[in-house]
């Protein structure tokens, strides 16, 4: 048999985009953060000046999610964003108190190979408490996982964006 190599590149297409995968929807992250909470939304227009802060607080480069913020009707607060893990994008939620606290975080989609630990609830509830005015850094206040630093140093980093938000925005609102 005549070995063909076309053949080879379909099988490395698909086998790249194997490892995503959906844990939440949206609307299922909703309902599991905010239990019986009505969420309005609330799309953002923020302007230069506060993506540069948002950045500078952050070291995040990829532009915020604009559209992903929910007002609870208890004063709370459930955003959705995506930060680059290695090489692919994890989109997570964020829902805050009406004062600004970490309540809770989901990863919501996972594109990455390895890393997932990311997910695991007990690496997520460290950020839970957390305000604007803690570190929220990895290796001071955040733990780091091995096999993961990369989407754990990029999750942390985007808390801490959506904490800034609340600080510059939302708590204005």
């Amino acid at each position: 048999m005549k070995w063909q190599p076309f053949l080879i590149a379909p099988v490395a297409a698909l086998s790249a985009s194997a490892y995503a995968t959906q844990y939440l929807t949206v609307e299922q992250a909703q309902a599991l953060m905010f239990p019986g909470v009505h969420l309005t939304h609330q799309p953002l227009q923020l302007s230069d000046a506060v993506k540069s802060q948002l950045h500078d607080a952050s070291g995040i480069h990829e532009a915020f999610n604009e559209d992903g913020v929910w007002k609870a009707a208890n004063g709370g607060w459930f955003i959705v964003d995506k930060v680059v893990g290695k090489h692919e994008m994890i989109t997570y939620a964020v829902t805050l108190t009406a004062g600004g606290a970490v309540r809770d975080i989901e990863i919501l989609d996972y594109r990455e190979t390895y890393g997932y630990q990311v997910r695991d609830a007990d690496w997520r509830a460290q950020f839970n408490g957390k305000t604007a005015a803690d570190p929220v850094q990895l290796g001071k206040d955040i733990r780091n996982v091995s096999g993961a630093t990369l989407s754990c140093k990029h999750v942390t980093q985007g808390v801490k964006r959506i904490l800034a938000l609340y600080r510059l925005v939302l708590s204005r609102q």
